[in-house]
């Protein structure tokens, strides 16, 4: 009887195979306890408190930042102090920025400091020059003064040529009073007597002992201020001009390897461009003046008679030839005693590197082009260019 109890029992137990179970039936592996719900709960808080915590920092910082800008944007205190500011050519905004700043002229520099440069609009638009500022000043009043292009100031053209003189001798002649007095309304007396009085030095070139500024006045185009415009302010400005070409040239060492002065040379230069009408002929010119002076010769150069011609004309006349004078360097050895009209920088540049030649001589040969000379080494060579040359 017990038996066949159990047989039953197990019969319908296997039959409960026979029928899927249904969902709710299933175990849940991953149903969690109460403590590893704890810990997904905990994980959660801790996440949010960091997001919270960084949402704080950033909130911070951002507010820190606009603070900091709008503290930049003010200007520093008001102190009523001049500041002189040069911006040199080629400066960016980011140089002029850090002098800005390092001159105490805004509240800041680096990158708040150029942020503010370029919210203006204007960062490209710096000029160079020398600005007078003001401690207190806005970063936008101070970026108008540097981007504001000075007003135009009434300026006169004055253009001198090579190898005149300070002064007329006769009427016609043209010379630097004259072209001054014709160009700038200046009076051409008050400006050769002020040239021709001795004040005017420009050392180691020209010397007090000189007596005169002949020679050194340089021949160029100028654009000088109209208003208050002086005679002497016009010298200034050429003698300033000289020094410039001079320095150019080395013309002090040049003077020393050739074993002259600097005045010296400037005297060569200005009979160089008397005597010069086209550019190849300078160095042979500058050639024959330094060959003859080394041979004891005379230069034989008209146009230093010309300069203190006994019947001012424009002409030499026989009797011309024939005065006795320091400028007559047909008669007289050397040099003249001062230059003779003002060179340029081609004719500085030949007295200072002559053409390595043998020539003495030369003469105008129209045949050969205009204004070419042609040059010889001997006196025989010289009348045949002579007969060729002139007929």
């Amino acid at each position: 009887m017990a038996r066949c109890t159990t047989e039953r029992r197990l019969r319908w137990l296997n039959g409960l195979d026979r029928y899927p179970r249904r969902p709710m039936d299933t175990p849940t592996p991953y149903a969690p306890t109460d403590a590893s719900g704890r810990g997904v709960r905990r994980r959660r808080r801790m996440r949010l408190i960091v997001v919270l915590v960084v949402f704080l920092l950033v909130t911070g910082a951002v507010s820190a930042a606009v603070a900091k800008y709008r503290g930049c944007q003010q200007p520093p205190p008001a102190t009523g102090g001049a500041v002189v500011f040069p911006i040199p050519p080629g400066a960016t905004g980011k140089d002029v920025v850090a002098a800005l700043d390092q001159q105490g002229l805004i509240r800041c520099g680096g990158f708040v400091g150029n942020l503010l440069l370029r919210g203006t609009g204007k960062a490209g638009k710096i000029l160079a020059g020398t600005y007078d500022l003001r401690v207190g000043m806005s970063l936008d009043e101070i970026v108008t003064v540097i981007t504001t292009p000075p007003p135009k100031v009434p300026t006169v053209r004055l253009t001198v040529p090579e190898g005149l003189r300070i002064s007329t001798t006769y009427p016609g002649e043209r010379s630097i009073s004259s072209v001054v007095a014709d160009q700038t309304r200046l009076s051409a007396k008050t400006f050769a007597s002020l040239a021709d009085s001795g004040r005017y030095r420009l050392p180691p070139f020209l010397p007090r002992r000189a007596g005169t500024a002949e020679g050194f006045l340089f021949p160029d185009t100028y654009q000088l201020v109209k208003k208050g415009l002086t005679a002497d302010a016009v010298i200034r400005r050429m003698l300033t001009q000289f020094r410039t070409e001079a320095k150019s040239l080395d013309l002090a060492g040049g003077a020393r390897n050739l074993g002259l002065t600097p005045y010296q040379v400037v005297i060569v230069a200005s009979m160089i461009e008397r005597e010069a009408q086209v550019e190849g002929d300078r160095a042979k010119i500058a050639s024959v003046i330094y060959n003859r002076l080394a041979q004891g010769m005379s230069l034989g150069i008209d146009a230093t008679l010309l300069y203190d011609d006994p019947t001012p004309d424009g002409q030499l006349s026989t009797s011309d030839l024939k005065t006795e004078t320091p400028y007559n360097t047909r008669l007289n050895a050397g040099l003249p005693p001062t230059p003779i009209g003002s060179p340029g920088h081609a004719s500085l540049d030949a007295a200072l590197h002559p053409a390595d030649t043998g020539y003495l001589y030369y003469v105008l040969c129209p045949p050969d082009g205009d204004g070419v000379h042609r040059f010889a080494t001997t006196y025989a060579e010289h009348l045949r260019n002579i007969k060729q040359c002139l007929g």
